[in-house]
């Protein structure tokens, strides 16, 4: 039993997933932030597109 809790003990190897599970949290965490960073700017741009687009003429005449 001793020699059983020695080596769980001196175990790494459980410690790399815990490293990238936390390393996978951030970068999601991350993406969360960016996306509300920018999300309600692409909404006001993708609206002054479509109100641009919706009043523009399109082609000319010769007259």
């Amino acid at each position: 039993m001793l020699n059983f809790i020695k080596n769980f003990r001196n175990d790494e190897d459980g410690a790399v997933t815990v490293d990238w599970v936390v390393l996978t949290a951030a970068v999601i965490a991350l993406g969360g932030a960016a996306y509300t960073a920018i999300e309600g700017g692409a909404t006001e741009m993708t609206g002054n597109i479509k109100d641009h687009m919706s009043t523009a003429s399109i082609g000319g005449s010769n007259n």
